[in-house]
């Protein structure tokens, strides 16, 4: 995943108390995100090889594949029959079906690498945006971007302005560089 930057130099600050209050922790930040990926650590194992295939194909860093179903779905524990964010996402990755077809059963390595070819896309169109960013830079834009579009995009600083939660690309960033370290 060379040429979209490496995840463990991406800068974090890790989960927003918004989001580290789904799993009640009394902290947030960087701690905050490794504790939800290690609790979502016994799921994702289910997913190892999917999310390997899905990594090479597209040139995307497991880790990361791993730190978006973690954000996402908790590793698919709170999809209902595959759907979340009220019927309008799909899958691990939570596709929205308001701007795709989509693609394969929502655990299928067949939606995991529709949604990473969609994240490549968005890191794709923040290179494209702010060529003058390094490449660590757009990577995490690019994850700002899966989330919101690249139009919501308008500086590094407050790249995660208009995420869910204010935190999405610093929680997956932060998420991704545990999975780093256990596995993927």
């Amino acid at each position: 995943s060379v040429s979209y930057g490496d995840i463990t130099k991406v800068e974090t600050s890790g989960a927003s108390s918004n989001t580290s209050q789904q799993d009640k922790l009394g902290y947030s930040g960087v701690r905050a995100s490794e504790t939800m990926a290690q609790t979502d650590r016994g799921r994702m194992s289910n997913y190892t090889s999917i999310i390997n295939s899905a990594g090479r194909q597209w040139g995307i860093d497991p880790a990361l594949i791993a730190a978006i179903i973690s954000r996402e779905s908790r590793a698919g524990n709170v999809l209902d029959h595959g759907w979340g964010d009220h019927g309008n996402a799909w899958g691990l990755m939570q596709v929205d079906k308001r701007y795709h077809k989509i693609e394969g059963g929502w655990n299928s390595e067949e939606h995991l690498r529709q949604a990473t070819g969609i994240l490549v896309h968005f890191i794709k169109r923040i290179q494209t945006k702010f060529p003058s960013w390094n490449k660590e830079q757009q990577l995490k834009g690019g994850i700002a971007a899966y989330n919101m579009g690249d139009g919501n995009v308008h500086s590094y600083e407050d790249v995660d302005a208009k995420t869910t939660g204010k935190d999405y690309s610093n929680d997956v960033v932060a998420r991704a560089q545990w999975y780093k370290k256990h596995g993927f």
